[in-house]
């Protein structure tokens, strides 16, 4: 829907305004709260597993809370990765470094860094081994590993692939949304068939695969070259996505673009030289052939989440998320263990934006325990998906465990309206909200 139809939006709140808007938001986000009470003096051994998104607004956040405690950060990574923005450097909007800084640039004093991966819990002597030979014990743990891409479940596909033949794969890294905007940079100019899939699995932002579906479309329109392309996105069930109102929404986006869905699609192998696809479907399997390949692979629990018997054991077995309670995000079976971000086992949560409501509630558990009170956060779901639908206009998609749209800003931002503004607030405000998260200040 064009913004024009909405006065609201266009008269008073024009672009100007909007960025004041933005601005003015993301300045409230860092400095929002409650006056916090004086440091809670404690001498607390508190683990992190993971220094991505969640370990580290986790960990900021404790040192401003806590006196004494001994917080330790495990994590080989040296660069932080700022997720959200992969799709938009596989659109070729924005350069490969535009989602990387230093792991350490975002780390408090107070909190030290072990550069390893952890290799081992052991929840019942609660110590944590490292692929270093370090074996540290603690209080409180928290798992916040992040996921595994299982590019290899794919058969006859591997990374060196991205970005030749008509071969993408965004998630992989920075990298790899470039040469994928390589690769897809080829189709756009010489058109043919578009395959873009997603995995059956559980996933990070779910709302990725169609967002680069939508980019590619747009630029193939704004290079003149739409009758040139076919584009298919297969879906890995009956819906485009979750949430019914959003996947109805997408549907109508896709019949108005001449994007045809097929349902119940699963990517199983690739044959690159012939171009070919192969899919898993609910009749067997199904072969399509490709000129533009995007790939999202499989995504599970890090190795040493599921050997260490933290995983559920009566569902996505074959995933290997912690066994949490979807709330509180505690372990079931461990209290002194929580969940955080993509490893959680919750029926939602692995975007950003649910980070930065997972963290509060994971310090109120942390704080709580240590006081000897009882905590008052919870989590409930809460999941934002800024839909990109074009070069600059996007959908702000808000939704929870029960998939009612939880719009933030009611009565201005309508949730499924292709709206400029919404763009913005991916574009531009997002990642200076996500910056003031890590800080522990959103």
């Amino acid at each position: 829907m064009n913004t024009r139809s909405s006065p609201t939006l266009d008269r008073p709140l024009d672009r100007r305004g909007f960025l004041g808007l933005g601005i003015g938001a993301t300045a409230l986000a860092a400095s929002s709260g409650t006056v916090q009470a004086a440091p809670l003096k404690t001498a607390a051994k508190i683990v992190i597993i993971g220094a991505g998104a969640g370990g580290t607004a986790l960990a900021n956040r404790l040192v401003s809370r806590l006196d004494g405690a001994q917080i330790t950060l495990i994590d080989p990574r040296q660069e932080h990765l700022y997720q959200p923005g992969l799709t938009l450097v596989a659109a070729g909007l924005k350069p490969a470094n535009y989602v990387t800084s230093k792991t350490t640039d975002w780390l408090p004093k107070g909190v030290t860094l072990i550069a390893q991966k952890a290799a081992a819990i052991d929840p019942v002597a609660k110590t944590v081994s490292t692929e270093g030979g370090d074996t540290l014990g603690y209080d409180f743990l928290v798992v916040a590993p992040g996921l595994v891409l299982d590019h290899d479940a794919i058969e006859g596909f591997s990374l060196d692939m991205v970005g030749e033949n008509g071969i993408g794969a965004l998630y992989a890294g920075p990298q790899y949304a470039a040469a994928t905007w390589k690769a897809a940079s080829k189709f756009i100019e010489e058109g043919g068939h578009g395959v873009f899939t997603r995995p059956g699995t559980e996933m990070k932002c779910a709302g990725a695969p169609l967002k680069h579906t939508f980019l590619i479309d747009d630029r193939l329109r704004r290079a003149g070259h739409r009758d040139k392309a076919e584009i298919t996105y297969a879906a890995h069930d009956g819906a485009l996505f979750g949430v019914p109102i959003v996947s109805e929404k997408v549907r109508m986006l896709f019949g108005d673009r001449t994007i045809a869905p097929v349902y119940h699609h699963v990517l199983k192998s690739i044959d690159s030289g012939s171009k070919r696809a192969t899919f898993t479907t609910a009749d067997g399997t199904d072969e399509i052939d490709y000129d533009y390949l995007h790939v999202i692979p499989p995504q599970r629990a890090p190795e040493v989440i599921r050997q260490s018997g933290l995983s559920w054991a009566d569902k996505w077995t074959d995933q290997g998320w912690v066994e949490c309670d979807m709330a509180t995000l505690q372990h079931l079976r461990y209290p002194d263990i929580w969940a955080l971000g993509d490893v959680a086992g919750v029926p939602k949560g692995k975007t950003a934006a649910s980070v930065k409501w997972q963290v509060p509630v994971v310090e109120d558990q942390i704080l709580s325990a240590i006081a000897g009170r009882e905590p008052t956060e919870t989590y409930n779901g809460y999941t934002s998906c800024p839909m990109i639908t074009k070069i600059g206009r996007a959908m702000l998609v808000e939704f929870d465990y029960n998939n009612n749209l939880t719009p933030s800003f009611p009565g201005i931002i309508p949730p499924l309206e292709e709206l400029w503004i919404s763009w913005l607030m991916k574009e531009v405000a997002l990642k200076a909200t996500y910056n003031a998260m890590l800080r522990g200040k959103a």
